[in-house]
């Protein structure tokens, strides 16, 4: 008598209960579908809060997440009014308190114009210390913050990412953009805490600083500021006009009367008299100082080899971001002449798997690419143990002033000219 047949190679009798390569492979291919559809949900949504998909679905579910949006609107302005008349209270710390900040979600290009202000703070002899909620930071395990609760312990300090003299934080402890401030400013502490109020404070009786710039603190009202410094991407100033869920602003556009001065980021140096005057009309008065991102050169991720702009002419190049306006990048990709053969974006501070970046090496060396250009922000978040098929380079760029520099020096004087009271 014949005995059973054997399967087929690849049927699904080899994957029996006994088979444990075969539920591994099952469970890999499983996760592995769950994350596809995971990040392609995200990313529909992220079209939908941008306005950059009308089809029927997103149509549906933007309508659904209107709803949210009008509680979000009501929340907002509730919080407003209890600080605007003292119901909470906001502290005082003896020191000059700068805001900068946006309307929006990300991507005005904040870190630049922190950078920039520190630089022209400390030329004139402040000592400046910068406060960040450290997003996408390491946060401290619930249980331990349950286990201090129970226990009456003292609140863990503030992160110190730079002590003026060290950088003493990775981008994983830190964040991205605290840690690039810290690489890229010598003598200026930076100090990340959720608690700004108990950061601030701690810079000011660590390391003594007079000034404190509050990076993303437009929205944060526990902590008295002097000045105001408001950014608005010129590309996208507003989004759609609705608050998150639906669209991009954190708060009402007119709540852009609270800024001392407004920063046009983003400037193509063409003037927009209509989006000039809605500010003007909602804040009488207010100096527009208009900048642009310029890209300066390129810097090799993992060594010190640096070269001019002028490389990229004529060169097939791989872009990998993970920020909020890919667009910008790509597009200084290109203005210097480079061909994109390869683009893989990923959501704004997405910090990147050694799957994820295999997937990207292998499209960018079967697409042609001759390098891979990332950005200085995505460049922090890379493990110093990737290997890459190919040369990769980060974009340094800088904020450059086109029309209003007078006004950025008299608010820098300003600043420099206040006692520490």
């Amino acid at each position: 008598m014949a005995g059973p047949s054997a399967p087929d190679e690849g049927s699904e009798d080899m994957y029996d209960s006994d088979d444990e390569g075969g539920w591994s492979t099952r469970w890999a291919l499983f996760r592995a579908g769950v994350r596809r559809m995971k990040t392609e949900f995200v990313h529909f949504a992220v079209d939908v809060v941008y306005d950059r998909n009308d089809g029927r679905a997103a149509f549906w579910f933007g309508a659904f997440l209107k709803g949210f949006s009008y509680i979000f609107t009501g929340v907002v302005k509730l919080r407003l009014f209890l600080y605007r008349h003292r119901i909470l209270q906001d502290a005082h710390l003896g020191c000059m308190v700068i805001v900068v900040g946006n309307l929006t979600m990300g991507g005005t290009g904040k870190t630049p114009v922190v950078e920039r202000l520190a630089r022209a703070l400390q030329a004139r002899g402040r000592k400046v210390a910068i406060l960040s909620r450290g997003y996408k930071s390491k946060k401290e395990p619930l249980f331990h913050k349950g286990w201090r609760w129970l226990v009456h312990q003292e609140p863990t300090p503030p992160k110190v990412v730079s002590d003026g003299v060290n950088v003493l934080l990775d981008s994983f402890e830190a964040g991205d953009e605290p840690f690039m401030l810290a690489k890229n400013l010598p003598g200026v502490c930076v100090v990340v805490d959720k608690d700004r109020v108990k950061a601030g404070q701690y810079a000011v009786k660590k390391f003594g600083v007079d000034t404190l710039i509050l990076d993303d603190g437009f929205q944060y009202f526990r902590l008295k500021d002097h000045m105001q410094l408001l950014l608005v991407d010129k590309t996208n100033p507003f989004g759609n006009g609705s608050l998150i869920p639906r669209g991009i602003l954190r708060e009402p556009v007119e709540h852009l009367k609270r800024a001392s001065y407004v920063f046009l980021t983003k400037s193509d140096g063409v003037p927009d008299p209509a989006l000039e005057d809605r500010i003007r009309a909602i804040r009488p008065g207010t100096e527009i100082i208009e900048c642009t991102h310029a890209p300066r050169f390129l810097r090799e991720v993992f060594g010190p080899a640096q070269e001019p702009l002028a490389y990229l002419q004529g060169k097939k190049v791989a872009c990998l971001s993970a920020i909020a306006a890919p667009e910008s990048f790509e597009g200084f990709v290109r203005k210097h002449g480079a061909t994109i053969v390869s683009r893989s974006r990923f959501l704004d501070h997405h910090r990147f798997d050694q799957e994820e970046l295999a997937e990207v090496f292998e499209d960018a060396t079967a697409a042609g690419a001759e390098i891979l250009v990332t950005t200085e922000k995505d460049a922090v978040r890379f493990d110093p143990g990737v290997k890459s098929p190919l040369p990769m380079y980060y974009l340094r760029v800088e904020i450059e002033i086109i029309s209003g520099a007078a006004d950025f020096e008299e608010a820098v004087d300003r600043i420099s000219r206040i006692g520490r009271g």
